[in-house]
């Protein structure tokens, strides 16, 4: 077996192992957030104002933060918006959605988000399947294996039986 063989072996073990369940983690996160984001890119939920307070671009993108005030008064502080359109500034003012969702309220101009939650609780869902499956499949190998192993007479059964007492009759019952 050849190194490269070996390297092969070892990132298929890593990713069965560690990314997979990283994966399923990534899509129970956003299972969450499924449902409101569908529901904002077909307009539903509370329509109201989304006031821009701070500007985050701590990621690779960046996204604002700010209050959210509802047409019948509720009122959301430190919310992310979703899809916020182009040219927003600090102070500004635009029309989003509050669907629900755990930390932001969605832009009224729409955006991808819902395909992007949407993918990930997809990937998520797969992932799940694909880890239960090989993980059966590992535990059912392996006892195949053992078994074989025990009839083949390679293992034999060494347990080891202690007396209910001592040799020298410690332990008897002398009632």
């Amino acid at each position: 077996m050849g190194i490269l063989s070996k390297i092969s072996q070892w990132r298929a073990k890593v990713f069965v192992w560690v990314g997979l369940p990283i994966l399923v983690g990534i899509g129970v996160l956003t299972a969450r957030d499924l449902v409101p984001a569908w529901q904002a890119r077909s307009g539903g939920g509370t329509a109201g104002v989304f006031t821009a307070v701070q500007e985050d671009c701590s990621g690779r993108d960046c996204s604002w933060h700010g209050d959210f005030v509802s047409e019948d008064g509720t009122r959301r502080a430190s919310v992310i918006l979703y899809d916020a359109p182009e040219g927003l500034g600090e102070g500004d003012t635009t029309a989003a959605r509050d669907t629900g969702a755990r930390k932001g309220v969605f832009s009224e101009a729409g955006g991808s988000t819902w395909l992007l939650v949407t993918g990930l609780t997809l990937a998520g869902g797969v992932a799940a399947g694909v880890w239960v499956t090989i993980v059966l499949r590992t535990v059912r190998r392996r006892r195949e294996a053992s078994q074989d192993r025990v009839a083949a007479g390679a293992v034999r059964d060494e347990r080891v039986v202690l007396p209910a007492y001592g040799p020298d009759g410690a332990g008897r019952d002398r009632s």
